[in-house]
């Protein structure tokens, strides 16, 4: 795949619906390598690229939180915020059920079911972000605001220091 071309997935069907302006961004994408290997390849702040979690609470019910890169989710504080008793990651192929997409190319765009997305707040303060495209390797930058119009994101505060750096 030359720079010039880059997947057409259903992520970016529904950007060019929604008519949102986005830089594909290609790189070569390392199994565990997370958001580390994705900031590195693009020369970009790990804070700045938003991962997308496919999580569950204790009823199995599956919700989509965007994090930086550089962080990971209070899964603790996030159950007290919905008031249910725990949160916790959904197994690989439950999340590929619920999103049609395979885990390290999950974009909260155009995914099978209408899931609830959480955001951490502060993610809202950068102009710019990096989030997949719904391939792995292939991440768009794009306007936060833009994010925020289509998916209309639950704004949280569950950020804690990552020890890991965005590894999944």
């Amino acid at each position: 795949m030359s720079k010039d071309t880059y997947p057409i997935t259903a992520a970016v069907r529904v950007l060019r619906a929604q008519k949102v302006p986005f830089t594909p961004c290609l790189y070569t994408y390392e199994e565990h390598g997370g958001t580390t290997v994705s900031a590195r390849e693009l020369g970009a702040p790990e804070h700045n690229v938003i991962k997308t979690l496919v999580m569950e609470n204790d009823e199995k019910k599956p919700l989509i939180v965007l994090m930086h890169g550089d962080c990971e989710v209070s899964t603790k504080q996030l159950a007290r915020l919905l008031h249910v008793k725990t949160i916790h990651p959904c197994a690989h192929d439950v999340a590929e059920k619920h999103t049609g997409y395979q885990i390290g190319g999950t974009s909260p765009f155009g995914m099978r079911k209408t899931l609830p997305v959480y955001m951490e707040r502060s993610i809202a303060d950068l102009p710019t972000i990096y989030i997949n495209g719904g391939k792995r390797g292939f991440l768009v930058a794009m306007a936060t605001a833009d994010l925020i119009r289509v998916l209309r994101p639950t704004l949280v505060e569950v950020a804690v220091e990552s020890n890991t750096h965005g590894k999944d």
